[in-house]
């Protein structure tokens, strides 16, 4: 007999595996997805292991195979386990990542009608309607129901007909999500002769769209779509059922590909002359490819300043890597910087390059992700998520811009770090790995410090016309400018920059990390500011739309015409969003043509494209945005940066919050001066002493690392510890405090207990946004070499959320 461990999709199962035995008549395999039997219901299952020998004594059987071949390979199901132990996450959730796009069927709650006659007298008016609606459709969804009469009437009337009697809870599997897509083709059945033939005689008959399609189908070498025949010859559905029982013509049912580069242009370009630092790094990169099977395969951390010319190195890794017969992934932090990547890959990988992230369709991802499964792809691109496409004989996995906090996943289990999860991915497929970087990460970096990465430089900016030196750097003291009168969002400097940089026909980037127009509205008399009913968070004044956003819920408000509280009418709008910086821009500069990049004019991949050719094809003078305007974005045309405030990331209570600014600064001012005409930087700030914004402006990242290190060393943070963060929410404030203490008096009792003596238990604290859509948030951190050791073995009830390293403790 034959026995399967198989990860269970259903949320009690958490980390666990359950043991079930397979029929002599299934052929089931590692990484196979079956049917089990779960409790009372059937469910979707991966086999992670088989074994002659059962982990349980009693077994229940596999019910089925869901795909006849397995989903996913040896290596993507270690990586799973892997994933799942050091995230502390649940085991299936850590198998989804592989699994193919609209797989995962979850449990939904139905409701159908009990068997034999029922008195609905004595129900009210919508009881009989709800009891008449799922009679009409024999069973309804819990969620239909709660769209049809909103959800807390839904829930009251539903937990009646319950109580009576009336109807019957049951649980099943969703729909399908996704599918193939097949594309109705049709051909000749019959011989030409005979087909020629019967064409005179329909014409004889009068039949004269019958025989309009035997002639066009006469003259095609190969089945058409039917919707081509239509459009030519515009023929019935009628007219198609009469040839086909003629026997003249057939229909057949073809799989078509949904390609998401469908039309996308890629301009040919040839082959760069590396500079010697290029040369040298690429050397070096290329001796490390070429010791495949000699010892663990390499990890490079290429740390070149903006503008260095790594994606050329990259293309080139990937180049030799594909001459030994293996593959390629290269992630991206935003899919706005997909477009950009794709065309430099395309062109010198014409059709081998995939696209996986989630602005594609459901079924683009499908056929993609079948497409790379086959070995039908040189490299995958996108973001964290392509990590794990079924990418065979991978060779090289690529991380830009590594330092990105968008390649940690926060929102979700399993909450991983796609560069930690790569490098896994790499020890176990024999893969090479190369972070690439202006500003590296500083655990990254001390890392490279320590061996444990290859640190490769690129010290050079690489421009059309050659090596270029890094733009100047202005830092601008906004407390100066006040003493001056000057209390405009731009100093003066900033706009006489932006004045010459026009005449110029030069292009602007101006940066602010903030959206909207006001970022806070308050009462002048009283002090009241409004906020988010459902959050702690202020609302921001959004002046395109008129109203009062909140940017964690999307909750909506008019603006009041008087304060809540004191009902005075001395409402003052307060702090600078990009819109604000737009308006200001249009009144100094009426000749500028602007466009803002920022969430709310771009929601989605394609609007990213659109706005990003305008700008190339310098169809606007000013860009302003928000930190998408920072991230690896090559515009030559740019000759003047601004950064409107290089303040808002400072003050926010994050041991990272110094090295999230430098970043940022050094991502911003490297968009300046990667054409022909020399660059320029303007940094405003209150702040012109901090450390991180001194070396931001010498393009220092040396100095820099050397202050933060010794802070992370003095603190005992991360490189010199892990942090974890717990994070409990209830929509009830007390309830969610008391469980906070009892679970960090739990921590520290089990701390005590194993007699660890490094492990640090901060909090239990409100979080940064102490109530988030409803629920009220409480936080504890841990600190310590190893505090996943402690924490994967204690029982944490629903409502935690635990965070492995995470990216931000606010």
């Amino acid at each position: 007999m034959k026995y399967a461990e198989v990860a269970v999709n259903s949320p009690i199962a958490q980390r666990r595996s359950f043991c079930y035995s397979v029929p002599l008549c299934l052929d089931v395999d590692v990484g196979q997805a079956v049917w089990v039997p779960f409790g009372s219901v059937v469910l979707q299952g991966i086999v992670l292991r088989t074994s002659s020998i059962p982990s349980f004594e009693i077994t229940k059987e596999v019910i089925g195979v869901i795909t006849p071949s397995p989903l996913l390979s040896l290596v993507h199901v270690d990586l799973a386990l892997w994933l799942s132990t050091h995230y502390v996450a649940p085991l299936f959730d850590s198998l989804a990542l592989m699994l193919p796009p609209g797989f995962e069927r979850r449990l939904v709650t139905v409701f159908h009608l009990p068997p034999g006659s029922r008195d609905l007298s004595q129900l009210n008016e919508e009881q009989r309607r709800v009891v008449c609606f799922i009679g009409e459709n024999g069973k309804i969804s819990s969620g239909e129901l709660k769209r049809k009469l909103g959800r807390r009437k839904a829930e009251l009337v539903i937990g009646q007909l319950l109580r009576h009697g009336l109807i019957v809870k049951t649980q099943q599997l969703g729909e399908v999500r996704v599918k193939p897509k097949l594309v109705r083709y049709l051909k000749l059945q019959a011989e030409p002769a005979n087909a020629e033939a019967e064409m005179v005689r329909l014409k004889e008959r009068r039949a004269y769209k019958q025989a309009a399609v035997i002639d066009f189908l006469l003259k095609q070498a190969h089945p058409v779509p039917l919707s081509d025949l239509r459009r030519t010859t515009a023929c019935t559905e009628a007219t198609l059922n009469s040839l086909e029982k003629q026997g003249l013509i057939a229909t057949v049912d073809v799989q078509v590909r949904r390609d998401p580069l469908e039309g996308f242009r890629v301009t040919a370009m040839s082959l760069p002359v590396l500079t010697p630092s290029q040369e040298a790094a690429w050397q070096q990169i290329r001796v490390g490819l070429r010791q495949r099977g000699q010892g663990e395969p390499p990890i490079f951390l290429l740390h070149g300043v903006t503008g260095s010319g790594k994606t050329e190195i990259y293309l080139r890794a990937l180049e030799e890597v594909v001459r030994q017969g293996r593959r390629g992934i290269c992630l991206v932090p935003e899919i706005s910087l997909t477009p950009q990547t794709i065309e430099r890959f395309v062109a010198r990988f014409p059709g081998l390059v995939a696209v996986l992230h989630s602005g594609l369709s459901l079924g683009e991802q499908y056929d993609e992700w079948y497409r790379i499964k086959e070995g039908n792809c040189a490299v995958v691109i996108g973001p964290r998520s392509a990590l794990f496409a079924p990418q065979p004989d991978l060779g090289l996995i690529i991380i830009d811009e590594e330092h990105e906090w968008t390649y940690k996943q926060s929102d979700k289990s399993p909450r991983y770090h796609a560069r930690e999860a790569a490098i896994r991915l790499a020890e176990l497929s024999g893969a090479a790995v190369i972070l690439g970087s202006a500003t590296p990460d500083v655990v990254t970096y001390y890392r490279s410090k320590q061996g444990i990465y290859q640190v490769i430089e690129l010290k050079e900016r690489v421009t059309p016309a050659g090596i270029a030196s890094l733009p100047d750097v202005e830092v601008v003291d906004m407390r100066e400018e006040l003493k001056a009168g000057n209390r405009s969002l731009f100093s003066r400097s900033l706009c006489e920059s932006i004045q010459e940089a026009l005449v110029r026909r030069g292009q602007i980037i101006l940066f602010l990390n903030r959206r909207g127009t006001a970022t806070l509205v308050e009462c002048r008399v009283c002090g009241f500011v409004l906020c988010c009913r459902h959050c702690s968070a202020s609302l921001v004044y959004h002046g395109t739309l008129k109203k009062l956003v909140c940017h964690h819920c999307r909750y909506t408000s008019q603006i009041p015409a008087f304060c809540p509280s004191c009902h005075s009418r001395q409402l003052k709008f307060l702090g600078v969003g990009t819109q604000r910086v737009e308006e200001e821009v249009r009144s100094l500069f009426p000749q500028a043509r602007i466009l803002r990049w920022d969430r709310d004019v771009a929601p989605g991949h394609k609007a990213y494209k659109e706005l990003l050719d305008k700008f190339r094809n310098h169809q606007a003078d000013v860009l302003i945005g928000t930190q998408m305007v920072a991230k690896g974005l090559d515009l030559p045309q740019v000759t003047l940066t601004g950064v409107v405030s290089a303040d808002t990331g400072l003050n926010i209570p994050d041991f990272r919050a110094g090295e999230r600014t430098f970043q940022l600064l050094c991502q911003v001012a490297g968009r300046a001066g990667r054409g022909l005409v020399a660059g320029k930087v303007i940094i405003q700030t209150y702040s012109p002493g901090h450390y991180a914004i001194r070396a931001a402006a010498n393009h220092d990242y040396e100095a820099f690392y050397a202050q933060e290190i010794e802070y992370r060393r003095q603190l005992a943070y991360p490189p010199f510890s892990r942090l974890v963060r717990l994070l409990f929410r209830h929509t009830n404030a007390g309830v969610c405090q008391r469980e906070a203490e009892k679970m960090c008096r739990a921590i520290i009792n089990e701390k005590n207990r194993r007699g660890i003596p490094d492990l640090r238990v901060i909090g239990p604290s409100p979080a940064f946004v102490s109530r988030l859509r409803g629920h009220y948030q409480w936080q504890i951190l841990v600190c310590g070499t190893a505090p996943v050791e402690i924490l994967s073995d204690m029982a944490f009830p629903q409502g935690w959320i635990l965070d492995i390293d995470p990216v931000g403790v606010v």
